[in-house]
């Protein structure tokens, strides 16, 4: 299969490579080819001819997307609308990403499928409507809806990930204060990627959950990484309101990876041990 892979230079492309190694990968990195720019995504495509599109891009700042709603809703949805017309035109398979923060966290199981999203964010409002982009007008896609991602490529946009962050504040003496009252799933891009290669290459259309097994507070993630590297920094739970970030998140998103046991499919493994696995293969590399 020829992969048309936006947004290459993050940690989910980043493993999704080798995930695909089987296949022939056209990474496009945002320099390459921005999705906001429909002529140039109508190029890349008729000059590459993919029988896939991937798209990893997305403005993924949650509480800059509060200031920001026009850069939102270009790359997160009008962007989308790019990819999913030039997939169109080429009969090309649209892989696209989305995200826990569509749901509202009232429910206190975790979220299937079928659950209506209530998106409370401006980059909720504008993954979801990505989201419906894809499945109104793709001829052919999988949507897949996924949680806390964590990799070894760091995440670009952010200036690493949140267990990066944990051991260089840890390292550095800080006091650490984590929200407690946020539940999700810590989802290794790893894990996900390797599950997913196999699910694109299937006429299984839809939309999946794919996370991690299991759920923890942000601060109960902390713990473990903290715990498993052998640091003892001054660590301590905190509430929401007194970390006082100005977007609006899930207490409660965890999901269910019902329609991918559904396809035939295996669950991913516990989040504690993907963890685990990644900071094993960190101290070896």
């Amino acid at each position: 299969m020829r992969i048309l892979l936006f947004g290459a230079n993050g940690q989910l492309a980043h493993d999704l490579r080798a995930a695909l190694v089987s296949d022939e990968i056209i990474g496009l990195t945002h320099g390459d080819v921005d999705i906001c720019d429909a002529p140039a995504i109508r190029t890349a495509v008729q000059t590459h001819q993919p029988d896939c599109l991937i798209n990893t891009a997305a403005f993924h700042r949650v509480d800059d997307c509060e200031d920001q709603v026009e850069k939102s809703f270009a790359v997160n949805a009008v962007g989308v609308h790019n990819l999913v017309q030039a997939a169109n035109q080429a009969v090309a398979v649209v892989v696209h990403f989305s995200t826990d923060y569509v749901f509202d966290g009232a429910k206190r199981k975790p979220y299937v499928e079928t659950d209506a999203p209530n998106p409370q964010s401006v980059y909720a409002l504008s993954k979801l409507a990505g989201e419906l982009i894809v499945q109104r007008y793709a001829r052919k896609y999988f949507l897949i809806r996924t949680c806390g991602l964590y990799g070894h490529a760091g995440s670009s946009g952010k200036g690493g990930n949140f267990i990066e962050t944990m051991l260089r504040l840890a390292r550095e003496g800080k006091p650490i204060r984590v929200v407690d009252d946020q539940v999700l799933t810590p989802t290794s891009t790893k894990d996900l990627a390797d599950k997913l290669a196999p699910l694109i290459h299937t006429d299984k259309y839809g939309l999946y959950h794919m996370t991690n097994t299991g759920e923890c507070s942000w601060y109960e993630f902390a713990q473990e990484i903290l715990r498993l590297s052998g640091l003892t920094p001054d660590l301590q739970p905190t509430t929401t309101e007194a970390f006082g970030a100005k977007a609006h998140r899930p207490r409660y998103s965890v999901l269910d990876n019902g329609t991918l046991r559904a396809a035939g499919f295996p669950d991913l493994r516990p989040w504690q041990e993907a963890l685990a696995d990644y900071l094993a293969h960190r101290s070896s590399s």
